[in-house]
């Protein structure tokens, strides 16, 4: 199984929700799912940017070997899941494939309106970036429990 995260430029939300999401697996006991991040409007190889980078160590996530990479109909088909921070990230998948596997990390988080968006801190200070931190925590939580429960226990692989 492979979550798949989609944001504009992979270089903020997406690599911070894949390496939370690693981590919160680790912490579940499921190394049977791999995650990865990409971005709907991004060149390849590009690194996090310096507040995703520093909001990760301050919260015990390193990210310097983060490289951006652009989404790609394979990226889509090769995931179960994909989650986009924002609509437009959604729509995105859908169009490369990802009918009725994309979803709003938010709304399947169970929020609606602005509160299933993920805000994007790109140009802002670092107290912007540890409350887009704070927020995909909260939203991560409750669709990780959602996605593992409709997923069912590990497989034996």
């Amino acid at each position: 199984m492979t979550i798949l995260f989609v944001c504009t430029g992979n270089i903020c939300r997406s690599p911070m929700a894949e390496a939370m999401t690693r981590r919160m697996l680790a912490e579940r006991g499921r190394t049977d799912i791999g995650v990865g991040s990409a971005g709907s409007a991004t060149g390849a190889g590009v690194p996090a940017s310096e507040g995703a980078y520093l909001v990760g160590l301050e919260r015990g996530l390193d990210l310097a070997d983060h490289a951006s990479r652009p989404l790609t109909k394979e990226l889509v088909d090769q995931a179960d899941i994909v989650f986009g921070m924002s609509p437009h990230h959604v729509d995105r998948a859908v169009a490369l494939g990802g009918s009725g596997k994309a979803f709003l990390l938010g709304a399947y988080a169970g929020h609606d309106g602005r509160r299933a968006e993920v805000e994007d801190p790109f140009g802002g200070d670092l107290d912007d970036y540890r409350a887009t931190y704070d927020q995909l925590s909260e939203l991560l939580d409750a669709a990780l429990d959602r996605y593992l429960k409709d997923a069912g226990p590990a497989s034996a692989g």
